[in-house]
């Protein structure tokens, strides 16, 4: 059938109180983002939920959309129907015959903003249940818990009729949680970090370190590519590549090797906090899971975290593994996070990294750099671009690599 709206509701939007308006308008902003490409549909907004007036637009294709859409809880799609019983029995009917298999249960639950129209709720519950009992074999009625419940909304304009209640991703909508950046590497966990940010309402610009010639251009389309996969649950992300092989040669030639991973990570956070200010934002994630490395056990992120004092957020910090990998999964992340193109963090790693390095030994270390030569020169040689929805980034680098051949 072809739906003309989409009634969505909200989620713990519902709590926000006096911040209400403001959460509902920046979800609008994010609805309206992923579904650009349709310039025909129309955005509606309320206090009690919003309506996307479609105009032929294909709901089959605003439904994948709207499933990674965060601050929705759920939304149906209608059919907007004159005023008239025989229109609301008919329409009533084919949307029954479509979704209706034997054995399930209903009931019509009818709402009425006009109340000047000739049926009340009741009326109408009754009248248009009686028309499907007299056109459907083995119709069964359920007042508590029925499989299909047929909304009927009695408005000004028309009557509005549904009978699918489908579910959304839930969480806050992005950008209402305030701005940061996040530390995304080419691994399964940062971008399981990412998508728990956004799902709490944080708007993320992706901070990717490469380092040619040791990192290869495939892996950072490799990166650019999960970010795509990321902007689905926000409409578009920044992402931010930054050179780092001057920083981690100059590590690897005047530091001892035990500290190679402490000290080569104070620099990234310290980069990452730069970019932060440089952009606005209020707080840094990342993917760190505490003891999954060398570099994550606790006496390793005090004597990295000691470079800032901006809150550093690790949404996946007391997940094992295994959850880690089932979200990745899930989000569609995880076949491209485990392709083989190497990223900084693998290719200077020492074979024994200090698991309980010490604070004032890295600090001592770090202090025979020139730490702040090297970070403005990275800073100088960072590149930004937008990143919208499902962009392609490895296989235009492979054809290329393959016409150089």
């Amino acid at each position: 059938m072809e739906y003309t709206e989409v009634m969505v509701r909200y989620g713990e939007l519902s709590t926000k109180g006096k911040n209400r308006k403001d959460f509902i308008n920046r979800l609008a902003t994010n609805v309206e983002r992923v579904l650009k490409d349709f310039p025909q549909i129309e955005f509606h907004p309320r206090h009690d939920r919003m309506h996307i007036i479609l105009n032929g637009a294909p709901f089959t294709e605003v439904d994948k959309r709207l499933k990674k859409v965060f601050g929705i809880q759920t939304y149906s799609p209608a059919i907007k129907v004159p005023k008239t019983l025989e229109d609301i029995k008919k329409t009533s009917l084919e949307l029954m015959q479509e979704t209706f298999k034997p054995g399930m249960t209903f009931k019509v639950n009818t709402k009425r903003s006009d109340h000047k129209f000739e049926y009340d709720t009741n009326q109408l519950n009754n009248l248009i249940g009686d028309y499907l009992f007299d056109h459907i074999d083995h119709l069964k009625a359920e007042m508590k818990n029925p499989d299909l419940v047929l909304r009927i909304e009695v408005r000004q304009d028309a009557v509005y009729i549904s009978n699918q209640l489908l579910h959304g991703i839930g969480g806050m909508p992005v950008g209402t949680a305030g701005k940061a950046v996040m530390m995304l590497s080419g691994g399964i966990d940062s971008p399981v970090a990412s998508y728990l940010a956004m799902k709490r309402g944080v708007d993320i610009e992706m901070v990717h370190f490469f380092s040619p010639p040791y990192t290869t251009e495939k892996a950072l389309a490799k990166a650019k590519e999960l970010t795509g996969i990321l902007a689905n649950y926000a409409g578009k992300i920044n992402f931010i590549a930054v050179p780092f092989a001057e920083i981690q040669e100059t590590i690897k030639e005047k530091l001892p090797e035990g500290y190679l991973m402490t000290v080569q990570r104070r620099f990234m956070l310290q980069l990452a906090d730069r970019i932060r200010a440089m952009r606005g934002g209020l707080a840094i994630f990342n993917g760190e899971s505490v003891g999954q490395v060398a570099s994550q056990t606790l006496q390793s992120m005090v004597a990295i975290n000691d470079v800032t004092t901006t809150p550093v957020i690790r949404p996946v910090a007391t997940m094992d593994k295994t959850e880690i990998i089932k979200l990745a999964e899930d989000i569609g992340t995880f076949d491209l996070s485990i392709q083989p193109f190497e990223d900084c963090c693998t290719i200077f790693a020492p074979p024994r990294p200090k698991t309980k390095p010490k604070l004032d030994k890295a600090r001592e270390y770090e202090a025979r750099l020139d730490v702040e030569g090297l970070i403005q020169r990275a800073l100088d040689g960072i590149e930004v671009m937008p990143i919208y929805p499902n962009e392609k980034f490895i296989n235009d680098k492979i054809e290329e690599d393959q016409d150089l051949l």
